[in-house]
C-alpha cells in the first residue's frame, strides 16, 4: 500500500557507518513489512542515505552523526533502535515521543523494560533480527542483498579485483606495504587491479599506484554509489573488516576479509556464503587501538593470494544470482 505524507512515523535509528547499516538491513526490511501503515524514517548519517533508498524499507532519512546528536527527531508513533543497547541512544528516540519503543533492555530506561537482553557476542545482523522478532516481527538474517541503481562505471573496472586498503580505525587496517605487494601480484598474474578509496585514503590509494603503476585508483569519497557499483562490477574484493566488505556481501560479489581485533562471528560475512572468505588469526583484540591490530599482522599476501585462487570458482554474474 502507499504511504501518504500524513501516515504515522516509525522512526528508527542507526547512526553509524556504512557498514553498520548495511548488516541492519534485515531487520529494516522486517519492521517496513511489519507496519505497512506507517511511513518508516530512518535516522543515519546523511552520507548514507542513498543506501537507505536502495535497501527498499525506508520512506525517508534524517540526517544523524551519532545516538545523541541526530539533526531532526520527528514525532513518531513507534521508535526502534537498532543502534545500540542504551542509554543515549533509547533517550534519543524517546525525544521523538513514541507510543512504542521497540528496543533492548536498558535497566536506566524504564520504557525499554519489555525488550530483550543485550548479547555481546552475537553477530550484528542476528543481533537486531532477534530484536525485532522479540517484538513478534519476523525477520531473516539472510535478507541482506541490495540492487544498485545504474550509473556511470570507469573504465577498466569491470571484472577487475579491488582492493579497499582503508578501514575507519588504525587497529583495522593491514600494513600499506601488504597491499603494494597484493596489488603487484596480481597485476603480474595479469589481473586489472582498482583501488578504492574513501574519506581521507586519497594518499593510501596513490602509495599503491605509485608503486604498482598498472593499478587503477577510484576516489569513491563524494559518491557512495559509485563504491557500489564498482564492488558490484568487479570480479572480486579484498578489503579490511570495514563498511566495503558489507558492500560485497550486498551485492554478491566474491570477497576475502581481513579480520584482526574482531572475530568474523561477530560481524564477517554470512557463513552461509561460501564466495565470501573471511581471514583471521584466531586472537581478538582492541578494534579502537592507535596501531595495527598483532592478529590482523598474522595475515599475509600469501594467505590472500591462496583466497583469492579458491574463490575463482565463484568467479561470474551467477554468484549474484544464487538463491
Amino acid at each position: 500500500m502507499a504511504v501518504t505524507a500524513d501516515a504515522p512515523v516509525l522512526l528508527t535509528l542507526r547512526a553509524s557507518g556504512l557498514g553498520d547499516l548495511l548488516t541492519a538491513v534485515p531487520a529494516l526490511r522486517a519492521l517496513r513489512r511489519h507496519h505497512p501503515e506507517h511511513r518508516h524514517v530512518l535516522a543515519t548519517p546523511a552520507a548514507l542515505a542513498p543506501v537507505a533508498r536502495m535497501t527498499g524499507a525506508v520512506d525517508a532519512t534524517v540526517p544523524a552523526f551519532g545516538a545523541d546528536q541526530p539533526r531532526l527527531v520527528p514525532a513518531a508513533d513507534a521508535a526502534a533502535n537498532l543502534h545500540g543497547s542504551g542509554p543515549e541512544s533509547h533517550r534519543t528516540l524517546l525525544a521523538s515521543a513514541p507510543r512504542r519503543l521497540l528496543a533492548f533492555r536498558h535497566p536506566a530506561v524504564p520504557a525499554s523494560a519489555a525488550g530483550p537482553d543485550w548479547d555481546p557476542t552475537e553477530h550484528d545482523v542476528e543481533r537486531w533480527c532477534r530484536m525485532v522478532r522479540h517484538f513478534g516481527i519476523e525477520a531473516d538474517p539472510r535478507d541482506l542483498d541490495l540492487d544498485v541503481p545504474d550509473g556511470p562505471l570507469p573504465v577498466g573496472v569491470r571484472g577487475s579485483t579491488v582492493l579497499h586498503p582503508g578501514a575507519a580505525a588504525p587497529a583495522r587496517r593491514w600494513p600499506v606495504d601488504r597491499w603494494i605487494a597484493l596489488a603487484r601480484a596480481r597485476a603480474h598474474e595479469s589481473h586489472a587491479v582498482t583501488v578504492t578509496v574513501g574519506p581521507g585514503e586519497r594518499a593510501l590509494g596513490h602509495a599503491i599506484a605509485d608503486a604498482v603503476p598498472e593499478v587503477q585508483v577510484v576516489d569513491c569519497s563524494a559518491d557512495i554509489e559509485l563504491l557500489f557499483r564498482v564492488v558490484a562490477a568487479a570480479a572480486y574484493v579484498v578489503s579490511g573488516d570495514s563498511g566495503v566488505a558489507h558492500v560485497a556481501t550486498a551485492v554478491r560479489t566474491p570477497s576475502v576479509v581481513l579480520h584482526g581485533p574482531v572475530a568474523p562471528s561477530r560481524w564477517g560475512p554470512p557463513p552461509d556464503r561460501p564466495w565470501h572468505i573471511p581471514l583471521w588469526s584466531g586472537r581478538s583484540g582492541d578494534p579502537h587501538a592507535d596501531h595495527t591490530d598483532a592478529g590482523l599482522l598474522e595475515l599475509s599476501v600469501v594467505d590472500v593470494l591462496l583466497a583469492l585462487r579458491h574463490l575463482g570458482s565463484y568467479h561470474g554474474e551467477g554468484v549474484r544470482c544464487a538463491s
